[in-house]
């Protein structure tokens, strides 16, 4: 099986196919069909009940478009970019890693400074994928993956579609933080599309430009909240950290959730915590277990807001793909957005008794620091106080600078000055301007800014994974047949409902049973075309685990040929192919169990 088979079943089926196709398509976009659609939302679905509903998070639906200072505030305007190579010949942009990874043994040129990559291209003489023209001496540059619009008419204002999900959740954490009523740890999710203008979309969903990823934003108090590690402490998969991949014959291990805490394979507890729930919810959508991964990203691979960050990884056409990553972000974000915006990002922490502290203080004298430093002053003094909050030494040492050292007398030409950085100029301020003083205070709590810990997981990139791990090839009565193994609590219809034929009543009977089965809230779908096996044939090709045929016995008209008891229909599960008779009247609470795993198709 290949990609190229994944594709054709899934255009063919309904699953995806390129938007605007009668225009000639557009790279990197694609629709969802009928069956992809379906499937979607289920998967969807399945996510949003393991990591909102039983971990007790809110979920919010935050706009695709947001304005410019949001994302000056969380570096993507600088620092969410991918190598560009032009090639000289026909004029078309790739991205490098990607040209050095389809064409070395290099894995993760992604995480190589610019300078390597063109030596790489170089050594091994690549050339364009497009046209063959060679690329070595090409320079290569950074490019935004930032989609840019404009808000409003005129001279409106600059904005940018969202490169992922979490910006919505981070600019709203004041308002979150209230409906979570100020208590850590809480969690935030959200559902929804994000936007890339990849240089080079390919491979169907994997590399495109509007995708949707699910996400989590869990706030903590990283000194005191830890996560139920117990309950994913004996959940199993395969880990590849940095220092494997690192190795000359590194490779990935099999470890437990809990060995790899204990061992400091993965570093941050909380981390650890997701990728055991990720590792239980990817198996439970259909994504093959023998070919996933955990693979921590190396230094030069970490965004610019991740401490750490592992990805889960699926094997894909010979490749081995990101699912998720599971980051933890620290305050990078909060932080951020509190120092740019008018607004707090902190959590009012309640001590259990008042604390006497000492508090570091300064008082500017403005009638100096006036006339020294003119326009800049007022900056200067914000800058004190910041100062004497993060480094009160600094206003110390100028002190003893200038009294003497232990009781001295005063050091000649001793210079009792400290130094703060204004828009990147040093300004010296005299420490007796400063005021410096350090205050004894009693206080009933502190202000926290929560760090954050982030499982994102791409929807469109599990769905293709789930197609792929699915697809099935074998023979039925002598015919082959290719059907998609996919459980049934995300198949796009949990059930096809058939009459032997369309006469007689059986069609009438059908379509009763077909109805009765949506109001208890099954998936269905009807089909009365052509012979019953090639109606079975083709809902076992988009992935429908259960098939009910309506016959003469359903209708209290045996025929000599038929079996079973009148009143009985004939349910038919995909995989082994296996029938047998179940009573109307139980039908649907059969199928039900039988889609939620409650009860084996062998015991029916």
């Amino acid at each position: 099986m290949s990609a190229e088979d994944v594709v054709e079943l899934a255009k063919r089926r309904g699953f995806f196919l390129q938007a605007a196709g009668a225009y000639g398509g557009v790279s990197g976009f694609y629709t969802f069909g009928p069956q992809g659609a379906a499937l979607k939302q289920n998967v969807e679905d399945s996510w949003r009940d393991r990591f909102t509903i039983r971990e007790g998070n809110m979920e919010v639906d935050a706009p695709t478009v947001m304005p410019e200072p949001v994302f000056e505030a969380s570096g993507h305007l600088d620092g969410f970019d991918d190598m560009l190579v032009e090639c000289p010949e026909c004029g078309e942009s790739h991205r490098a890693d990607h040209i050095v990874e389809d064409n070395t043994d290099i894995e993760e040129a992604e995480s190589m400074p610019i300078a390597d990559v063109e030596e790489v291209i170089a050594e091994y003489e690549l050339v364009c994928p497009t046209c063959g023209t060679g690329l070595a001496g090409q320079a290569i540059e950074d490019f935004n993956l930032m989609f840019e619009t404009n808000i409003g008419p005129g001279s409106s204002q600059p904005g940018y579609l969202r490169p992922e999900t979490a910006q919505g959740i981070f600019v709203e954490f004041p308002q979150l933080a209230e409906y979570a009523r100020n208590q850590l740890p809480f969690g935030v999710t959200q559902i929804g599309r994000a936007y890339r203008n990849e240089i080079s979309p390919r491979k169907s969903l994997l590399r495109v430009r509007e995708f949707t990823q699910a996400e989590l934003e869990l706030f903590i108090d990283p000194e005191e909240d830890e996560p139920d590690l117990e309950s994913v402490a004996d959940v199993a998969a395969p880990f590849y950290p940095a220092t494997e991949q690192e190795a000359e014959d590194g490779e990935p291990f099999e470890a437990t959730i809990g060995e790899v805490v204990e061992e400091g394979v993965v570093g941050k507890p909380w981390v650890a915590y997701y990728l055991g729930v990720a590792k239980q919810w990817y198996e439970s959508i259909g994504v093959d277990m023998d070919r996933f991964r955990f693979r921590q990203h190396l230094g030069g691979e970490l965004a610019h807001y991740a401490a750490d960050c592992w990805d889960a990884e699926a094997e894909v056409d010979g490749d081995w793909i990101e699912l998720g990553g599971f980051a933890y972000r620290s305050d990078y974000d909060l932080g951020k957005h509190h120092d740019h915006s008018d607004e707090e990002f902190t959590i009012f922490k309640q001590y259990d008794e008042p604390v006497t502290v000492e508090r570091p203080t300064v008082d500017p004298d403005m009638s100096v620091l006036g006339p020294e430093f003119g326009g800049a002053a007022s900056d200067v003094g914000d800058a004190l106080e910041e100062l004497a909050e993060r480094n009160p030494d600094a206003f110390r040492e100028a002190q003893r600078a200038s009294e003497g050292a232990s009781g001295d007398e005063p050091r000649a030409g001793e210079d009792s000055t400290v130094t703060v950085e204004v828009d990147g100029e040093s300004y010296d301020v005299s420490v007796d301007a400063a005021n410096f003083a350090v205050e004894e205070v009693t206080e009933s709590g502190e202000h926290v800014l929560p760090h954050v810990v982030e499982p994102s997981l791409g929807i469109d990139r599990a769905l293709y994974t789930v197609l792929d791990h699915s697809y099935r090839t074998d023979e039925v009565d002598g015919e082959e047949r290719t059907y998609l193994d996919l459980p049934a609590e995300v198949a796009p219809t949990t059930v096809g409902v058939f009459p032997l034929m369309d006469r007689d009543g059986l069609g009438e009977r059908a379509r009763e049973v077909a109805e009765e089965l949506r109001e208890a809230g099954l998936s269905v779908t009807y089909d009365d075309s052509g012979a019953i096996g090639r109606r079975y044939r083709r809902q076992d090709e988009v992935g429908t685990p259960f098939c009910v045929t309506v016959d003469y016995t359903t209708i209290g008209e045996a025929r000599d040929d038929d079996e079973g008891e009148p009143g009985t229909v004939t349910v038919r599960e995909r995989d082994a192919t296996a029938q047998t008779r179940v009573p109307v009247e139980d039908l649907a609470e059969t199928l039900v169990a039988l889609r939620d795993g409650e009860l084996s198709f062998e015991d029916v």
